[in-house]
């Protein structure tokens, strides 16, 4: 049986998944910079490369974490594959969503280590994409599955980070 035919899933479709929601207008967003390039202003220069870095790092960071989480539980990271409980410990404790936000300073940081704006510009549509096609479905998903304990757990962290 294909996984994704499964009722017990967040996500049902090959593509309702990070890699095509982001990476599909990260693509589009280096041809765009080939094709019609945008200038940073005179300011942006090495302190900007240094930014991007950081960012960059802390996304790599809170991907890796988020993983760990999920091994330590033995879930999987596929939200394709059907999940027997809810992490709340580690990155998870201030944030639902630590691969997806992770991913999203990824993108970001490289955006500025490498002076693509339009990457960061074609991050903004992608993060509605992310809410519509990947949090919305996850969140239904959890919320019928684990109900009481999903309840008590996203009315303590928020979707994307910090604590309520």
């Amino acid at each position: 049986m294909n996984r994704r035919m499964s009722n017990d899933v967040a996500h049902k479709s090959w593509w309702q998944i990070f890699e095509v929601v982001f990476g599909i207008p990260f693509l589009v967003a280096i041809a765009l910079q080939w094709v019609a390039p945008i200038s940073l202003p005179h300011g942006f220069t090495t302190s900007t490369r240094i930014l991007g870095g950081a960012i960059l790092f802390v996304g790599m960071s809170l991907a890796v974490l988020a993983r760990r989480e999920f091994a330590r539980y033995g879930q999987p990271t596929d939200p394709g594959l059907p999940t027997s409980e809810i992490i709340s410990t580690g990155v998870f404790s201030i944030s639902r969503n630590p691969l997806y936000l992770g991913g999203v300073f990824i993108l970001a940081g490289i955006s500025f280590a490498f002076k693509l704006p339009w990457v960061f510009i074609l991050l903004i549509p992608s993060m509605i994409a992310c809410h519509y096609i990947l949090i919305a479905p996850e969140e239904k998903y959890l919320a019928a599955k684990f109900d009481e304990h999903y309840r008590v757990y996203t009315a303590s962290v928020h979707r994307w980070i910090g604590r309520k």
